[in-house]
């Protein structure tokens, strides 16, 4: 099990047909994402932390307090926990209103620093002006924000969802991830949040737990699990790594916003934002290219020396380059994927020093 500060999960035992034996720490703040593919037990490990299911053979223990172990079991109402399911599943007959105040009024949690009140709720997840509407004339983005709004009005010492976003199209979903990327940057409360949307993980996830099978196969910061070759995330064709940056200033001329990550600072495109203000970027690695020289004039805007951690061979003529920014390879990990041609024309070789050529960066907009 974790620390007292932390999230410590061991769940095993058999459901149905279906055998779970997931085991993973994870920190109590930020978000630590459940990822894997349809029918791996996501949502089960959700629901046993949620005391929904019961597994003998079993422990959970949130922030130094145990909620299940061979001697103890807490039932779901004694739990702190908000639960936030793929729909929304408001009441028909209750206002918005009084269907977020039906989440307060059912705590029996004392106040505390992870406390909410009903006027923040509104504020982080703009619901001030659909307060008096029934949940029949609300959008599928709306009714979502109403029961995430719920879930927290309940002051939970832990906020699980399940796939919240599934449900929706992809114009609705992006309009209600910037207030999850609102609660994530503002609220201490720590959320752990299913999905099997990587796209989503790599805007607001902390933290990465992966499962295969019913089985935890890794669990650890999200960039150090997509930038480790030994796991399936980075040899997929869409591979990438997401980093939290730093605003370090701005070029008012051209419009290029400078953000500092580990070992580099990056030129993006984008409006003006305060420096020191925090943004996440993510990398995809067909987007890196291989310098063994300094850039030459070109319309790439970054070139980041790096080092070369490892490869990894991706069939037979491609391979998964992994880099170390800065001159001794320390800073933040990036993926290149390059030919073997490419690597052997270039005479490349681990732990040597290369320049990396970053063609683009993704800026998640909150």
């Amino acid at each position: 099990m974790t620390s007292a500060r932390g999230i410590g999960a061991a769940f095993r035992g058999a459901l149905g047909a279906f055998t779970l034996d997931a085991v993973f720490d994870a920190p109590a703040f930020g978000i630590t994402a459940l990822f894997g593919p349809s029918g791996c037990g996501k949502t089960a490990v959700l629901r046993c932390i949620a005391g929904l299911t019961r597994l003998s053979s079993s422990s959970c223990a949130v922030d130094g307090e145990t909620w299940q172990d061979e001697t103890t079991f807490l039932p779901t109402w004694r739990r702190p926990v908000g639960y936030v399911f793929q729909e929304a599943s408001l009441f028909p007959h209750l206002s918005v209103k009084r269907n977020l105040l039906y989440g307060a009024k059912g705590s029996t949690l004392p106040d505390g620093p992870q406390s909410i009140g009903f006027d923040e709720v509104m504020d982080l997840l703009g619901l001030e002006r659909l307060l008096e509407r029934s949940p029949r004339n609300l959008s599928g983005g709306e009714r979502q924000r109403v029961a995430i709004g719920r879930a927290l009005l309940s002051r939970p010492k832990l906020l699980l969802m399940d796939e919240p976003l599934s449900a929706l199209d992809r114009l609705t979903k992006d309009e209600i991830l910037p207030f999850l990327e609102r609660l994530h940057e503002r609220l201490s409360l720590p959320v752990i949040y299913v999905s099997h949307d990587m796209t989503e993980i790599e805007r607001l996830a902390d933290h990465l737990v992966l499962m295969h099978e019913g089985r935890v196969i890794a669990s650890g910061k999200l960039a150090t699990l997509q930038s480790d070759p030994n796991l399936p995330l980075a040899v997929n064709r869409d591979a990438a790594v997401a980093f939290d940056a730093v605003v370090e200033g701005y070029d008012e001329t051209y419009g290029l916003l400078a953000l500092r990550i580990e070992g580099g600072q990056l030129l993006v495109p984008a409006s003006p934002l305060a420096k020191g203000a925090h943004r996440r970027l993510r990398i995809a690695a067909s987007d890196v290219s291989l310098l063994v020289e300094p850039q030459q004039p070109s319309s790439i805007l970054n070139a980041l020396q790096a080092c070369i951690v490892t490869r990894r061979p991706i069939g037979e003529n491609e391979l998964i380059v992994v880099l170390g920014l800065g001159s001794d390879g320390a800073g933040a990990r990036l993926l290149s994927r390059i030919t073997r041609r490419s690597w052997e024309r270039l005479g490349l070789v681990e732990g040597g020093s290369i320049w990396a050529q970053i063609k683009g960066v993704s800026l998640a907009h909150k």
